[in-house]
């Protein structure tokens, strides 16, 4: 059995966003705009958070997934790809994180 990835989540975003919004969340989300979507996102955001401090394992697991699946939803509202994302990533990592921080404070 392969493992779900986050790959496989913005492909069934992608699948569902293309569907009816009467039979789909993820397109539900959409049609309300990016900023409702932005909301959404940050609201998930407070809850990871308030798992994390309360030190519920399954409810920080939980609250991730829904923070993930929210984040994923905001970025395909902007038309943003989880690989623009990774690309921001693979870029980043080519250098230590505080020489990086360091030259975005340049920019």
């Amino acid at each position: 059995m392969t493992r779900f990835t986050i790959h496989d989540l913005a492909a069934t975003i992608d699948a569902r966003a293309a569907s009816g919004g009467d039979v789909s969340y993820t397109r539900k989300l959409l049609d309300k705009g990016a900023e409702h979507c932005a909301k959404k996102f940050g609201e998930e955001a407070v809850e990871t958070v308030i798992a994390a401090i309360e030190n519920d394992r399954d409810h920080l697991i939980a609250e991730s997934a829904d923070l993930v699946f929210h984040w994923l939803v905001l970025l395909k509202s902007r038309g943003v790809t989880l690989a623009d994302v990774e690309d921001a990533l693979a870029r980043r990592t080519q250098m230590s994180g505080l020489e990086e921080k360091a030259a975005r404070k340049r920019d």
